[in-house]
C-alpha cells in the first residue's frame, strides 16, 4: 500500500521574510534586479504552464522527448531505488522515470522537494494512488537554501529537470552543484536538464512569444508585490523585455518603465523610483553547451558519464555521478 507524508524544512514566516529581503536588496541595486522565484504565485504558476504549451516555448516539448526516447536507458544506468525531483511541482514528466524505474523493478521511493506545499500535496497524493507501492516523503524546502535529502534507501537519482539552473547566476550554480554534491552518496546521480545554445531568434521567441502569455507572466511579478507589500506598482506602466546576451550565453527578461514613476513599497517603507526607459532584470535564463555542462559538473565533483538531446539538438539531459575522493 503507497504511503505519502510530507517534511517542511521551512519556517512558517520564511517566504515573507525573503520577499522582503528579496526586494530590498533588489530594487535598491543599480542595475535593479527581482529574482524569478517570485514569479510563481497561484496566477503566475498558471501562466507558466500555458508558457509550456505555446509554440515558441519548445523547452519543456524538447525535454519529454528526450525523457520518452531515454527513461529506459536512465533507470537502467542507475538502478534507482528512490527517486528525488527537485523543483518537482507537479511532477508531470517525473512518471516517465517513475515508470521506467517500476518496470525495471527497483523502485521503492519518490522524494519531490519543492517550496510549495500545495504542489506538494497535490502531486505527491495523486501519485500514491497511481503507484500503489510507491513510498512518497515529500519535502517542502528551498532547495538552492537547503537542499535536506532524507535518508531514503540507495542508489538514489536526483532529477534536476526543466532547465531550471540556468536560472542561477554562475556563482549561485557553483554553489548549489557543490551543495548537491556534498549531499550525493557513492552510487547515486543526478539527471540535469540544460537548454542549449540556438539560434537568438529561436531564444528569443520562447522567452518574448506572440500572444504575450509570457509578457502577461513578467509581469506579473509586480501584482505580487502589490498584494504581498502593499505595493503600488502599475503593471500597465511597464512593458516586457527578452534579450539575448552572446557574451554570457543567457536570456534576460527584463520589465522597461514606460514613464518616470515612483513605486512606494509601504511594507519596506521603502520609495523606488524608476527613470522612462529604465529596466529592471526579473530572469536570467542561461543556455549551455555539452562542454560547459560537463566542466561546471567537473568543478563540483561530478562526473558527466551519460548525454542526451533531443533530435534538434535543442535540449540536453545529462546523468553524472559524485566523482569518488582518494582515501
Amino acid at each position: 500500500m503507497s504511503t505519502f507524508d510530507l517534511a517542511r524544512l521551512l519556517p512558517a514566516d520564511h517566504f515573507s521574510t525573503a520577499l522582503h529581503h528579496d526586494v530590498q536588496q533588489g530594487l535598491t541595486a543599480d542595475p535593479k534586479w527581482l529574482p524569478p522565484k517570485w514569479f510563481y504565485d497561484a496566477r503566475g504558476s498558471e501562466l507558466f504552464e500555458e508558457i509550456t504549451r505555446l509554440p515558441e516555448y519548445y523547452p519543456t516539448r524538447a525535454e519529454r522527448a528526450i525523457l520518452t526516447a531515454r527513461a529506459g536507458e536512465i533507470a537502467a544506468a542507475t538502478r534507482a531505488r528512490t527517486l528525488v525531483e527537485l523543483g518537482s511541482g507537479s511532477s508531470e514528466k517525473t512518471r516517465l522515470l517513475l515508470d521506467a524505474l517500476r518496470d525495471l523493478g527497483t523502485l521503492d521511493s519518490y522524494v519531490p522537494v519543492d517550496v510549495s506545499e500545495s504542489a506538494l500535496t497535490g502531486a505527491g497524493e495523486a501519485l500514491a494512488l497511481e503507484y500503489p507501492e510507491l513510498s512518497v516523503h515529500a519535502v517542502l524546502a528551498d532547495f538552492t537554501a537547503r537542499l535536506g535529502l532524507p535518508p531514503q534507501g540507495g542508489p538514489r537519482l536526483v532529477a534536476f529537470l526543466g532547465g531550471t539552473l540556468g536560472n542561477l547566476l554562475p556563482t549561485e550554480r557553483a554553489a548549489f552543484l557543490r551543495g548537491l554534491r556534498a549531499a550525493l552518496d557513492p552510487g547515486d546521480f543526478l539527471l540535469l536538464g540544460t537548454d542549449l545554445v540556438k539560434d537568438p531568434r529561436v531564444l528569443v521567441a520562447a522567452y518574448d512569444d506572440a500572444a504575450g502569455v509570457t509578457a502577461e507572466f513578467n509581469r506579473n511579478v509586480l501584482n505580487v508585490l502589490n498584494r504581498e507589500l502593499s505595493a503600488d506598482f502599475d503593471p500597465t506602466a511597464f512593458e516586457h523585455v527578452a534579450l539575448w546576451d552572446p557574451e554570457r550565453e543567457w536570456i534576460e527578461m527584463r520589465l522597461r518603465s514606460l514613464q518616470d514613476q515612483t513605486v512606494k513599497i509601504p511594507a519596506l517603507d521603502l520609495p523606488v523610483h524608476f527613470e522612462k526607459g529604465e529596466e529592471l532584470r526579473t530572469e536570467v535564463s542561461a543556455k549551455f553547451r555539452r562542454e560547459r555542462v560537463a566542466e561546471e559538473l567537473a568543478t563540483a565533483g561530478l562526473r558527466l558519464s551519460h548525454w542526451w538531446t533531443d533530435e534538434e539538438g535543442r535540449f540536453g539531459l545529462s546523468l553524472a555521478s559524485p566523482v569518488e575522493t582518494g582515501v
